[in-house]
Parts: C-alpha cells; sequence; structure tokens
C-alpha cells in the first residue's frame, strides 16, 4: 500500500523528488509513532481521534511549529485521499482535522536599490564559463520568478525558438510560461555560445545550468552560488533562491502589476498564496509615510 502510494505521487502527480521524500518520510515517522512499519500499516490503525493524538504529540512533546505541523497533515491528506480513490478506506478520517493557525510572515526581499546593484554587477559580461552561469543564475530568479526546482529543471527545448519567453514546469507538473525580457534572453544567448564553444555539455537533456563537468547543476550549488552573490553584494538578513523569487514578486506589486498577473507568473495555484505579498507593498508604504509625512517627522 505504502509503496504504491509513493509510486502514485512520483510518476502520476510527478512530484518533486524533494516532495516525495518528505511524503515518504512523513509517513514513515506517523507509522513509527503507532508502532508500526509501512509495510504492517493498515488504515484501521488510524482514527480522527489518534490523528489529534499525533498532533498532540508532535506540537507539544516534540516541539514542531504549526506551520511544519501543517505541511504533516497535509501528507496525510493526500494519503487519505488515495486511499479513498483506491477503495481502501470507507471514510476519510482526516476530513474533521482543520490546519493549525500559524502567524503569516511576510516574505523576505531585497530592496530595489540594493537588488539594482545586485543586477547591475551579474549583467556584467564575463570569459569564466562559471562566474557567467553564476551571474545568470540569479538574472534567471529575479526576472523570472521561478523556485529553485524549476531552475535547475530548465532544459534548453523549453525555451521558444526566439528565445523569448520560457515554458516552465512548476509543482504538480503544471505548466506555465513566463516571459524573457531583452537583457536576460541575451545573457542567456551568450551563455549558451560559451557552453558551445567549450564543449561543455555531455548530457542529452541539454540543461540550461551545467556544472564544470558538463553535468545538470545540483540544488545545493545554486543555492550556495545565489548566497554568495547576495552576501557579496551586501544583502542584509535571509539570502536564498526563494528570497529571490519573493523580490520578483514585491517589485512587480510595488510597480503596479495586477495581483492575478503575478499568480499566473510565480504558478500560484490560488490568488491566496500570492496575497501575501500585498502585506508587504502596504508595509513598505507605511514606512514611507513615516519618514516623509511631516506629521510623522514633527512627532505629532
Amino acid at each position: 500500500m505504502f509503496t504504491r502510494f509513493i509510486h502514485y505521487i512520483e510518476a502520476e502527480r510527478r512530484y518533486s523528488p524533494l516532495t516525495v521524500r518528505n511524503y515518504r518520510r512523513d509517513l514513515e515517522r506517523l507509522f513509527a509513532w503507532l508502532g508500526t512499519s509501512a509495510e504492517e500499516f493498515s488504515p484501521d490503525m488510524l482514527s480522527t481521534d489518534r490523528i489529534r493524538e499525533w498532533i498532540v504529540c508532535r506540537t507539544g512533546g516534540e516541539g514542531i511549529s504549526p506551520r511544519s505541523m501543517n505541511r504533516e497533515l497535509s501528507t496525510l491528506r493526500t494519503f487519505f485521499g488515495w486511499l479513498m480513490r483506491e477503495g481502501l478506506v470507507e471514510k476519510d478520517v482526516m476530513h474533521p482535522i482543520t490546519a493549525l493557525k500559524t502567524a503569516r510572515r511576510l516574505p523576505a526581499f531585497v530592496p530595489e536599490s540594493r537588488m539594482s546593484g545586485v543586477v547591475e554587477e551579474c549583467g556584467e559580461r564575463s570569459d569564466d564559463f562559471v562566474a557567467e552561469r553564476d551571474h545568470l543564475i540569479v538574472l534567471m530568479f529575479y526576472a523570472c520568478g521561478l523556485r529553485l526546482q524549476e531552475l535547475v529543471g530548465i532544459n534548453r527545448g523549453d525555451f521558444s525558438p526566439d528565445f523569448r519567453s520560457l515554458r516552465i514546469r512548476g509543482k504538480g507538473d503544471k505548466e506555465r510560461i513566463v516571459p524573457v525580457v531583452e537583457p536576460l534572453r541575451r545573457h542567456i544567448l551568450a551563455h549558451l555560445g560559451t557552453i558551445d564553444r567549450q564543449n561543455i555539455c555531455i548530457s542529452e537533456e541539454k540543461p540550461l545550468f551545467l556544472t564544470q563537468k558538463g553535468q545538470r547543476i545540483s540544488r545545493s550549488v545554486v543555492y550556495r552560488v545565489v548566497e554568495r552573490i547576495l552576501s557579496e553584494a551586501g544583502v542584509q538578513g535571509k539570502k536564498s533562491p526563494h528570497v529571490l523569487r519573493h523580490t520578483f514578486a514585491t517589485h512587480l506589486l510595488n510597480e503596479g502589476a495586477d495581483i492575478r498577473e503575478i499568480q499566473e507568473l510565480l504558478g500560484h495555484a490560488s490568488l491566496e498564496a500570492t496575497e501575501v505579498y500585498t502585506h508587504n507593498s502596504i508595509a513598505r508604504l507605511k514606512e514611507i509615510y513615516r519618514k516623509a509625512h511631516p506629521r510623522q517627522r514633527d512627532g505629532k
């Protein structure tokens, strides 16, 4: 049963390897708490009350955050949804379980004044393959609002023939098209020229981002690249690919882009996920007001 479910989310739902690994770990942790194994687990071992005991154990005894607990509950909802569709259970014991309340965290982003310097630095041409690749990584995150796994998975064939748009395979294998602005397009074409001249690519998939050995770049390498470049640029706080994705969305909203258009560009399934960026925009307006309004300056 467990093996069939894992195959389902891998082959049919096309979840990313990281998501599959998280689902596997979440369920195996639950099975261990029940005193059983993945092979011996039976759905009748779980009831709604038993799941509530598990939530108390995880959040109280083990001290995990409500946000982490909600992610594990999401795993279990998917699992029981599959069990229902397969006719392996008659009742969804997860139905009465509601998500735990979490404090809304505003997405971290790089201020426009700081990001302009990062873009200028990354836009400079380099004869070094690695430096050119690393700069392009940062530009792609900021110009296209990509997730880490999405960027790593880009192949040459995902671009339109003129390289003015890019097809992205997002969560749940959902596809979206993002535009490629002209400065970024020129940088992409230059980097592909470097790859061809140096005969670097050995993969038949022809990934956009490669190691020096010609293989697809890893998530961990990309993460370190972003962290290093943002650190060198003097960016404060968290420095990660997702921060650049947040920066993309926040800057678009600040410049007047429609929130539904931003939702489409980000590949969010619901508008609620995108609306969090409006809080950053409001916070920015409050800060501008605090600094600029005469009554605020006078302390009145």
